[in-house]
Protein backbone atom coordinates (compact mmCIF):
# COMPACT_ATOMS: atom_id res chain seq x y z
CA UNK A 1 0.00 0.00 0.00
CA UNK A 2 2.99 2.29 0.00
CA UNK A 3 2.62 3.07 -3.69
CA UNK A 4 -0.98 4.22 -3.25
CA UNK A 5 0.01 6.55 -0.45
CA UNK A 6 2.85 7.99 -2.51
CA UNK A 7 0.58 8.60 -5.52
CA UNK A 8 -2.03 10.21 -3.29
CA UNK A 9 0.54 12.52 -1.73
CA UNK A 10 1.93 13.43 -5.15
CA UNK A 11 -1.58 14.20 -6.36
CA UNK A 12 -2.20 16.41 -3.31
CA UNK A 13 1.01 18.35 -3.94
CA UNK A 14 0.16 18.77 -7.63
CA UNK A 15 -3.37 19.96 -6.81
CA UNK A 16 -2.04 22.47 -4.28
CA UNK A 17 0.39 23.90 -6.85
CA UNK A 18 -2.36 24.04 -9.47
CA UNK A 19 -4.72 25.89 -7.13
CA UNK A 20 -2.03 28.45 -6.32
CA UNK A 21 -1.25 29.02 -10.01
CA UNK A 22 -4.87 29.26 -11.08
CA UNK A 23 -5.91 31.52 -8.20
CA UNK A 24 -3.98 34.46 -9.64
CA UNK A 25 -5.53 34.01 -13.08
CA UNK A 26 -9.04 33.55 -11.74
CA UNK A 27 -8.82 36.61 -9.49
CA UNK A 28 -7.87 38.77 -12.47
CA UNK A 29 -10.63 37.23 -14.60
CA UNK A 30 -13.23 37.92 -11.89
CA UNK A 31 -12.17 41.58 -11.80
CA UNK A 32 -12.44 41.83 -15.60
CA UNK A 33 -15.84 40.13 -15.56
CA UNK A 34 -17.13 42.44 -12.82
CA UNK A 35 -16.07 45.50 -14.82
CA UNK A 36 -17.68 44.10 -17.98
CA UNK A 37 -20.96 43.30 -16.22
CA UNK A 38 -21.13 46.69 -14.51
CA UNK A 39 -20.65 48.39 -17.89
CA UNK A 40 -23.55 46.38 -19.35
CA UNK A 41 -25.71 47.23 -16.35
CA UNK A 42 -25.02 50.96 -16.70
CA UNK A 43 -26.01 50.92 -20.39
CA UNK A 44 -29.30 49.06 -20.22
CA UNK A 45 -32.36 48.22 -18.18
CA UNK A 46 -34.15 45.02 -17.24
CA UNK A 47 -34.45 42.44 -18.73
CA UNK A 48 -30.77 41.68 -19.24
CA UNK A 49 -29.21 38.74 -21.04
CA UNK A 50 -28.93 35.43 -19.15
CA UNK A 51 -25.19 35.79 -18.32
CA UNK A 52 -25.82 39.23 -16.81
CA UNK A 53 -28.83 37.98 -14.86
CA UNK A 54 -26.78 35.08 -13.53
CA UNK A 55 -24.05 37.46 -12.38
CA UNK A 56 -26.63 39.74 -10.79
CA UNK A 57 -28.28 36.83 -9.06
CA UNK A 58 -24.96 35.72 -7.56
CA UNK A 59 -24.11 39.22 -6.35
CA UNK A 60 -27.54 40.07 -4.98
CA UNK A 61 -28.29 36.64 -3.53
CA UNK A 62 -31.69 36.50 -5.23
CA UNK A 63 -33.19 34.48 -8.05
CA UNK A 64 -33.21 36.35 -11.36
CA UNK A 65 -37.00 36.57 -11.48
CA UNK A 66 -37.02 38.60 -8.22
CA UNK A 67 -34.41 41.16 -9.28
CA UNK A 68 -35.80 44.66 -9.79
CA UNK A 69 -34.29 47.74 -11.41
CA UNK A 70 -33.98 49.29 -7.93
CA UNK A 71 -31.76 46.36 -6.88
CA UNK A 72 -29.55 46.95 -9.90
CA UNK A 73 -29.25 50.67 -9.18
CA UNK A 74 -28.41 49.94 -5.54
CA UNK A 75 -25.65 47.55 -6.65
CA UNK A 76 -24.15 50.13 -9.01
CA UNK A 77 -23.79 52.77 -6.28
Amino acid sequence: MGARRIRREQRQVDQFKSRNRNDVVKTKERARRDARMRAVLKKGKLPYTPPVMSWLSAHLGKPGRLITQADVEQLLK
